[in-house]
């Protein structure tokens, strides 16, 4: 069986997938999730014409130099001046405040004099000066907040001062995560002689988190086949099963044999790519399957490469991937047949982005990938790269 191409991949394992479906929520719980519609202002901000300062509401025809008008009232935020102003008069106002009917700009007070009810004019303001008028950041009706954006808290204030009191968002894609394997123990256990701590479970639901998605942790299933299907029986509605291990072939690798026992209709198993060869995508009812190898480096490369755009093509959101040019420090082979992805260290420079890819590529070292700052990007036979050369690299963190 040939090794299928990575953009095919990815483009068969997106194919069919749609949004899923939009649910309010209260700006309290919009942080992070992706609005699913455009979303227009309720209300005209400001709503009336008022004080960007601290001083007196005058009119500018009257407040020339040494003119001295009378205090005739004050307005405050929350208290306007209920009359209007007349010829010779000044209403004190503080930031904020409407601007009384009649006056055309303020007199700051620190351009002025004031005695009892009486305000001299130092400095001269010039016509609407330090009046923000109505509608000056948006007008009921204005469309600010468009479909696709990820909210943060600029937004969600913004969205507040629109008059929004909830937002419509994506739901969330529920992701559940299996990791198999006699030889794992769950993080903060103690490992017995042939075991290891297992890592990817608790990883990629940080990412599944960071993606904006939903994590359920269905546990490790041990190496046996019916054991591997009940817990695949515990990722009730969810949207994807991603599993960890199990999905190459030896004796001991039995997810794919699990889940085909469950059901599966199996796309594809194995990706012309290093790290992650053996990488199973298929569908088991309407619950997506992404079954990522189990060295650890391999399960995160590959999840960088089909999770990432799976989920965000479920948020609605772009899924191409985040790719850059970079200055290669030091010099590649020759790349084969399967297309590499090469961790390497990313420095921002003057002269632009330069990567530095670390010596040891094993898959099973974390702690480079925990270092690295992207992926230097190898297609498949590509010539030798000397140091210096121009390589494309796929980001890693946003």
């Amino acid at each position: 069986m040939s090794l299928l191409p990575v953009d095919e991949a990815i483009a068969r394992l997106l194919s069919g997938v749609t949004p899923l479906y939009a649910e309010d929520v209260p700006l309290s719980r919009a942080r992070g999730r992706v609005l699913a519609t455009d979303v227009s202002a309720l209300l005209t901000q400001p709503p009336f014409p008022a004080s960007a300062m601290d001083g007196y509401a005058v009119r500018a025809a009257e407040a020339t130099a040494g003119a001295r008008l009378k205090v005739v009232g004050m307005s405050r935020a929350g208290e306007r001046f209920s009359g209007a102003l007349g010829s010779g008069e000044a209403v004190r106002i503080f930031t904020g405040a409407p601007v009384p009917e009649g006056a055309d700009t303020i007199l700051i007070q620190e351009n002025a004099k004031r005695e009892a009810d009486t305000v001299e004019v130092v400095e001269p303001p010039a016509p609407s000066r330090h009046i923000r008028p109505a509608g000056l950041d948006f007008r009921q009706g204005d469309v600010l907040l468009h479909a696709g954006k990820r909210l943060g808290p600029h937004a969600i204030s913004l969205a507040a001062s629109m008059g929004q009191a909830k937002l419509p968002v994506r739901r969330k894609p529920r992701v559940a995560i299996l990791a198999n394997g006699d030889e794992l123990v769950p993080p903060g256990g103690t490992p017995g002689p042939d075991q290891i701590v297992s890592s990817n479970g608790i990883g990629l639901a940080a990412l599944v988190d960071e993606l904006g998605g939903e994590a359920v942790d269905l546990g490790i299933a041990p190496d046996k086949r019916d054991a591997i299907a009940a817990f695949v029986g515990r990722a009730t509605d969810a949207d994807i099963l991603v599993t960890s291990g199990g999905a190459s072939v030896g004796e001991h690798d039995l997810v794919q044999d699990a889940l085909t026992d469950r059901g599966l209709k199996l796309d594809f198993w194995r990706i012309a790519m290093r790290p992650g060869k053996p990488l199973m995508v298929g569908r088991l009812g309407k619950m997506r399957v992404l079954g990522l190898p189990g060295n650890p480096v391999s399960s995160f490369v590959c999840a960088h490469l089909f999770l990432t755009p799976l989920v965000r093509a479920m948020l609605g959101l772009p899924t191409a991937p985040r790719l850059a040019t970079a200055k290669l420090l030091s010099p590649m082979p020759q790349n084969d047949s399967r297309q590499d992805y090469v961790r390497a260290r990313l420095t921002e420079t003057a002269g632009g982005l330069e990567a530095s890819p670390f010596d040891v590529q094993d898959s099973s070292m974390l702690s480079t990938l925990a270092a690295a700052g992207g992926l230097i990007v190898r297609p498949i036979g590509a010539p030798p790269a000397p140091a210096g050369a121009s390589v494309p690299v796929l980001l890693l963190r946003r």
